[in-house]
């Protein structure tokens, strides 16, 4: 017979959670603000819906930003539980999966007729589903924590479909015309569609701490790489992430030696006995 667990409470850690809920809200506001263009006319009229799109993209990316901070005040504080994982699999399903599904056929895949883009959208979604199905079964094995993703995350996903809409819509300033972007927004939905499922191993750079240290030229050039960010908010983002899931896939083809300089976030102890 089984136990009974009707008195069972999982560890509901505050920070960590906090952190999931917000990336949950930020979903979810998305959603309702990529509704509210839909209902200003959509992308047939860019000059009301614009702002609103706008809006939803930022809040998919401060999504991802949430995303981050929760697994990583988990892991400072040891506060990792089957809870947090759960939780955090609900809200990325809804910030990285639903939200930009929904924002690339509203934007871009309108193009189509509704049956496909919806069925477009809907293949992502699904393959988004089942990446967080995979990593939950793999966590609750108990494998352990490695400095790689098994395929490409789904919240890198959300950002680089994201940040490449907000440079499309950026773009619509100069050029009315969208059509041009459907082809490749449809090939690329499938495309990370594939990814995700796939077992690519991506660096999730989990292991990047208070105490990661680099050379000087590394701070500098993150500085500036921040800095050229800030000034250049609608296409930058775009590139980084694009950047992002091409080192994925030539990856194998980089020496070893490149590589180790582009991931190690920190120097191992025997590293700093031999240094």
């Amino acid at each position: 017979m089984a136990d009974d667990d009707s008195d069972y409470e999982p560890k509901i850690y505050l920070l960590p959670n906090l952190m999931t809920a917000g990336n949950l809200v930020c979903g979810f506001v998305a959603i309702i603000s990529i509704i509210q263009a839909i209902d200003v006319g959509g992308i047939a009229a860019l000059d009301d819906s614009r702002e609103h799109f706008v809006r939803a993209i930022w809040f998919i990316l401060a999504g991802c930003l949430f995303d981050v901070l929760d697994g990583r005040l988990a892991r400072l504080g040891g506060q990792e539980s089957a809870f947090g994982q759960e939780f955090d699999s609900i809200a990325d399903i809804v910030s990285f999966g639903i939200a930009p599904a929904l924002l690339v056929m509203s934007v871009i895949l309108n193009e189509f007729s509704d049956r496909f883009s919806i069925l477009v959208a809907s293949v992502y979604l699904v393959c988004g589903g089942m990446r967080l199905a995979r990593f939950n079964c793999i966590a609750a094995k108990g494998v352990a924590v490695t400095s790689n993703f098994k395929g490409f995350p789904i919240p890198a996903a959300a950002g680089l479909i994201s940040s490449l809409t907000l440079f499309v819509l950026w773009m619509a300033g100069v050029e009315r015309d969208l059509s041009r972007w459907s082809i490749g927004f449809l090939v690329l939905m499938l495309f990370l569609s594939y990814l995700m499922i796939s077992s690519i191993p991506y660096p999730s750079f989990k292991t990047v701490t208070w105490k990661t240290h680099r050379p000087l030229p590394w701070m500098v050039g993150l500085i500036i790489v921040a800095m050229i960010t800030a000034t250049h908010i609608e296409w930058v983002p775009a590139l980084l992430f694009v950047a992002y899931v091409l080192y994925g896939l030539f990856r194998p083809f980089i020496s070893k030696r490149l590589r180790r300089g582009i991931e190690e976030e920190i120097m191992s102890y025997e590293d700093e006995v031999d240094g």
